[in-house]
């Protein structure tokens, strides 16, 4: 792992995503290196408190919707449920292009990446500043509108009880607002994701991500 923040600076924070049965692995490979960890059950998730002041929150995908995990502690019992197959619909846009999907256990079951340009914004005067920010915000249109009917032909696919947006929060919004997408908007949203431009190998890695526990480490300040 990373060595700690230096002394006196904002400590180091770190996302990572593990599925269900590789994180008693990772709990212990952490014990490892911070020389042994408590558990603290919390309402945002469960803390591995390492005695070097390290702590690394573990948050489940989904909810335990009366499907909770077994196991004989807590950590096992997190484990359990993120190795449930519950089924995600995944929605992530950028300026760049977008990538839309269905998953799970981490595999995408029906999906459509694709490239779709909008403009940059321009430090243009006048009437070419104008001028740019229409052309800007026709594109922009066009892209929630074409996406929209993309998500919706996907979707349609193979049902799924879980939306996952991700990209750019703006258009995942704008898109997620179109007609065509009415009852999808309506389902349970799981946790944003903060991905690249949606090409189709991002979008796999983010069906593995949506599927896996996402774990933000902390490091000791001093």
């Amino acid at each position: 792992m990373p060595a700690p923040a230096a002394a006196g600076g904002p400590p180091s924070v770190r996302t990572a995503f593990v599925p269900g049965s590789r994180l008693p692995g990772w709990a212990e490979r952490f014990g490892d290196s911070h020389g042994g960890y408590r558990l603290q059950d919390d309402d945002d998730g469960l803390r591995l408190l390492a005695a070097d002041g390290t702590e690394a929150l573990l948050q489940a995908p989904w909810p335990a919707d009366g499907r909770p995990g077994r196991g004989i502690g807590p950590l096992e019992r997190l484990a359990g449920l993120a190795s449930q197959p519950r089924r995600l619909g995944l929605l992530l846009v950028r300026r760049g292009g977008y990538g839309i999907g269905v998953a799970s256990e981490g595999a995408l079951l029906a999906s459509k990446a694709g490239t779709r340009y909008v403009q940059s914004r321009t430090a243009a005067g006048g009437q070419s500043q104008q001028r740019f920010a229409r052309r800007r915000s026709n594109q922009a249109d066009a892209l929630v509108s074409a996406v929209a009917q993309q998500a919706a032909e996907v979707f349609a696919a193979v049902a799924f009880e879980y939306l996952v947006p991700g990209g750019d929060r703006t258009l995942a919004d704008q898109v997620l607002a179109e007609p065509a997408l009415r009852d999808y908007a309506r389902l349970p949203r799981l946790a944003y994701l903060d991905v690249a431009e949606p090409r189709a190998a991002v979008l796999k890695k983010a069906a593995a991500d949506a599927c896996s526990v996402r774990i933000t480490v902390t490091d000791p300040t001093g």
